[in-house]
């Protein structure tokens, strides 16, 4: 489930470090929560679609992976991203 174009483009107005940024983790794990939440929402109602599941898994691997890089090269930026994003409960 791809995202549309104008709400990329307003995730990555929010999560830009500047004005050109399109591609810090910021940005890219803001991208990648909102296909994990429109992806589980179209799961809850299509529970055999194995296919978008496993596409599910894959986007919720790499966001862990680019939280885990957050975390390790800065601890502020990480922690400042959690709560925008409202992922851990």
């Amino acid at each position: 489930m791809a995202l549309r174009k104008d709400d990329k483009q307003e995730l990555v107005k929010k999560f830009a470090r500047d004005e050109n940024d399109t591609g810090s983790v910021e940005v890219q794990v803001a991208i990648l929560t909102k296909e994990i939440e429109q992806l589980t929402e179209h799961l809850k109602e299509h529970k055999h679609d194995f296919h978008s599941k496993r596409g599910l898994l894959i986007k919720v691997g790499k966001r862990r992976s680019l939280l885990n890089y957050l975390v390790k090269h800065d601890v502020k930026r990480y922690r400042e991203l959690i709560k925008k994003l409202n992922l851990r409960k």
